[in-house]
């Protein structure tokens, strides 16, 4: 018994003395690794104070734990159990400490990360909130330089459209001018054509007025020749016969009787040529029935002047006096749908009268 003995404590022993020196090894391998680990939690100031008590407590339990490897040297009296139990329990306080340390040493770790990832997601959210600015304020001078790009387009549009109006309006005051212009010279050649024909109508009325008045002076004398060839009883006789012919185509109501030459159908006798006409005709020719031949035709008067015989195809007005055809200057005139005669006492009458050639 002894001898087993013997042999279990040389062997416990044994282990001891092998065992300290390896735990004593890993010991020290950890704690350089502690060392290694401690300067991460610096990178924080505001973590400091958290850190310093269990980086004071780290020295406390190393001091522990090399207690005990000293004291299988120093206290060899002691019996073997309680060596063990010594060992062992050590060896659980410093598997304790490693996993309390790896436990802060992660705790730490995770804080930073979760720091580290609350920092940048801080700043992805103020980068993305300041490129949303940017970006807003990129729109809005966008907008500012397209509204101003619009509106000048518009101001140019505005002057452009200014300037064709203006323009238009410049060539319609220089077509209006020259309108004008074209307008006042022909104007004036029309007054002077005007002139120059009054001019020559002047001048062939006063030849024709010439001729008139010699074809009448002639005529008058061709006529007192002819009176005084006749004796004054057929003198008395025809001027009975014309008075009494003369007063008998006197109308009762002349505005209600009388016709024109419209109301007639038209005028279809014999036209005079204009020459003829314009020698002894219209209003600037005025005579008197009495100085030239006067007869009874059909019952109507008919009397002749310039080369032509006349008759009244319409009765003459009631209001007139009974000798007009002695005392009142009468002429003749072509107005439009026949020839007619005027009184020049009473202008606005006219009588419908025929022509004839011979």
């Amino acid at each position: 018994m002894k001898s087993i003995g013997i042999v279990s404590t040389t062997a416990m022993v044994l282990l001891l003395g092998f065992g300290a020196p390896a735990f004593a090894r890993q010991d020290q391998q950890e704690k350089p690794k502690q060392q290694e680990q401690q300067p991460k939690p610096e990178q924080k100031p505001q973590e400091r104070p958290a850190n310093q008590p269990k980086q004071e407590q780290q020295p406390k339990q190393q001091q522990q734990q090399q207690r005990p490897q000293q004291q299988p040297h120093q206290q060899q009296p002691n019996s073997q159990p309680e060596q063990k139990q010594q060992q062992q329990q050590q060896q659980q306080q410093h598997a304790q400490q490693q996993a309390t340390g790896r436990q802060d040493q992660q705790q730490k770790q995770q804080q930073q990360d979760q720091a580290n990832s609350n920092k940048q997601q801080q700043q992805h959210a103020q980068q993305q909130r300041q490129a949303n600015t940017d970006r807003q304020q990129q729109q809005h001078s966008q907008q500012q330089a397209k509204s101003q790009q619009d509106q000048q387009q518009k101001q140019h549009q505005q002057q452009q459209q200014q300037a064709n109006s203006e323009k238009q309006q410049q060539q319609q005051r220089d077509n209006s001018q020259k309108q004008e212009q074209q307008i006042a010279r022909h104007q004036q050649d029309q007054q002077r054509q005007g002139q120059q024909q009054q001019q020559d109508r002047s001048a062939n009325q006063s030849q024709h007025q010439d001729r008139g008045q010699q074809q009448q002076r002639s005529d008058q004398q061709t006529r007192v020749q002819q009176v005084h060839m006749q004796s004054q009883q057929e003198q008395h006789r025809q001027e009975g016969e014309q008075q009494g012919a003369w007063q008998q185509h006197r109308a009762n109501n002349w505005q209600s009787e009388h016709r024109d030459w419209q109301q007639r159908g038209g005028y279809n006798g014999y036209r005079i040529p204009q020459d003829s006409y314009n020698g002894y005709f219209g209003s600037g020719h005025s005579f008197r029935i009495y100085s030239y031949p006067v007869v009874i035709v059909g019952g109507y008067p008919r009397f002749q002047y310039g080369g032509y015989w006349f008759s009244l195809a319409d009765s003459w007005p009631e209001y007139w006096s009974n000798n007009w055809y002695d005392d009142d200057d009468v002429y003749i005139d072509y107005s439009g749908d026949g020839y007619y005669l005027y009184n020049r006492r009473y202008p606005r009458d006219r009588i419908a009268i025929n022509v004839y050639a011979d």
